[in-house]
C-alpha cells in the first residue's frame, strides 16, 4: 500500500536519479579530452538510455499529481542542482556567488509556477 505522499515523492526521486545519469552523460568526458568523439558519443548515449528509463516513468507518474509546468520546473531545478554538485565534485569547479544569485532567480520563478 502506497501513501499519498509517495505519489508526490517517487517522481521527484526518479528525476533526481535520472538527472545524475544525464549529467554524467553530458559532462563525464570533459576530463578525457583525448578520448575519440565517437567513443564519447556512444558511451554518453548508453548513459542517457538509463536517464530515459527513469525520466519517462517519473513524468508519467508525476503527471497524476503535478501539472506539466510543475513537472518541468521540478526537473529544471533538479538538473541545475545535480549539475552544481557534479561540477564541484567531479570537475572541481565550485559554485560562485553568481551561481547562487542565478539559482535565487530560478527559485523565484519556481515559486510562481507552484503558487497556483
Amino acid at each position: 500500500m502506497t501513501s499519498p505522499l509517495s505519489a508526490y515523492l517517487i517522481p521527484i526521486a526518479l528525476l533526481v536519479v535520472s538527472n545524475v545519469f544525464m549529467t554524467a552523460a553530458w559532462y563525464w568526458h570533459l576530463k578525457f579530452t583525448t578520448t575519440p568523439i565517437l567513443t564519447v558519443v556512444l558511451l554518453s548515449w548508453g548513459l542517457a538510455f538509463f536517464e530515459y528509463c527513469l525520466a519517462v516513468p517519473a513524468n508519467r507518474m508525476g503527471y497524476a499529481v503535478y501539472s506539466a509546468a510543475q513537472l518541468k520546473t521540478i526537473q529544471e531545478v533538479i538538473t541545475l542542482t545535480v549539475f552544481v554538485v557534479f561540477s564541484a565534485l567531479y570537475l572541481g569547479q565550485s559554485p560562485t556567488w553568481n551561481t547562487a544569485i542565478g539559482f535565487g532567480f530560478i527559485a523565484l520563478g519556481a515559486y510562481f509556477i507552484f503558487r497556483g
